[in-house]
């Protein structure tokens, strides 16, 4: 992908990213952060504002695996704001402005119910169940069992969702989302017939990532292990392993979106396929086909998060019909 440069010189356009929110989606351009969501009486509302990453302000927060790690929290808190606002708007509620202190710790409750959750299924119930097996003294036999057990957890757990009404409108916002961002980087114009031909399945996709990650903290989290236990001794506990387990997550994470990165640029490529495809089927649960007017909010936010000034930014651009080459899947899944 290019950089957020609008010269339109390049023959990419600057990289975009989005979240599905209730009713709507979350865009973010490398300058502007919006959210549009479709309320009750069928009007599209929006909020945006100007936005540049931490990590492109603070030129240490932009090194490899770091800028991974500080873009997962910095994607958490906006996407907690988005889905905490569009639930408003969703809902018919005026657009009430909470106090700061009230809006902030809402979003910190949130935040810390979320992660103990996160971490009591995806972590404890994995520790504790390869701890039970006879092999708990062999890290990597360990972290076998627990990562397996980690990613059927997480396999399950979308499932489950997913047959809640609610979450599979997300999931069709979801597939909104991503199709309106293949339409921006074919190099196509914002409209809901190009759009409507694009795949739902992205490879730079957050579910991706979180499967991604899972198999990379089996594989961290064993030679880490490995090393802990011959160079200072066994865990006494789940309990004492999860402690010291905690602050290698980000660098785990971090990892993962390098990885991620090289995954999207070669998407195509053959030899990729098995690093490819894996996200793509677990895309199948998180994403569904989105309608003509969920397509219309998608592309609505996201053109909202290209305002420069007065006017949106609209980037190189060619042939308006879509060529064979850019409908469907990108690559075979």
């Amino acid at each position: 992908m290019s950089s957020s440069g609008s010269n339109g010189t390049s023959d990419k356009r600057p990289m975009v990213g989005g979240q599905a929110v209730l009713e709507g989606v979350m865009m973010r351009s490398p300058w502007r952060l919006a959210v549009a969501v479709r309320n009750p009486k069928g009007e599209i509302i929006t909020r945006s504002a100007p936005f540049k990453s931490i990590t492109k302000r603070v030129k240490v927060l932009g090194f490899p695996v770091i800028r991974g790690a500080v873009g997962l929290f910095e994607a958490m808190k906006m996407g907690m704001g988005a889905l905490s606002w569009s639930a408003e708007i969703a809902e018919g509620e005026n657009e009430k402005k909470k106090s700061k202190a009230a809006a902030f710790w809402e979003m910190l409750l949130t935040i810390v119910l979320s992660v103990v959750l996160a971490v009591g299924l995806f972590m404890l119930v994995p520790y504790a169940a390869a701890e039970a097996s006879p092999i708990d003294n062999n890290p990597f036999l360990f972290h076998l069992i627990a990562g397996g057990l980690r990613i059927a957890l997480l396999i399950g757990y979308m499932l489950a969702i997913s047959l809640i009404p609610d979450i599979t409108r997300v999931f069709q916002y979801h597939g909104a989302e991503h199709k309106s961002i293949f339409t921006w980087e074919k190099l196509l114009t914002l409209e809901v017939s190009n759009a409507a031909q694009m795949s739902r399945f992205h490879p730079r996709c957050g579910t991706s990532f979180l499967l991604l990650a899972a198999v990379m903290t089996m594989i961290g989290f064993a030679l880490f292990d490995a090393v802990w236990v011959t160079f200072i001794g066994d865990f006494r506990n789940i309990f004492t392993r999860l402690l010291i387990h905690l602050p290698v997550i980000p660098i785990v994470a971090g990892l993962s979106y390098e990885v991620l990165r090289l995954v999207e640029k070669h998407a195509e490529d053959k030899l990729w396929q098995p690093l490819v495809k894996p996200g793509f089927w677990l895309q199948k649960i998180t994403t569904r086909e989105p309608d003509e007017g969920q397509l219309e909010v998608a592309l609505h936010s996201l053109r909202e998060s290209l305002i420069q000034g007065d006017e949106v930014y609209e980037g190189p651009a060619r042939e308006e019909a879509v060529p064979d080459s850019a409908q469907a899947e990108p690559v075979v899944i």
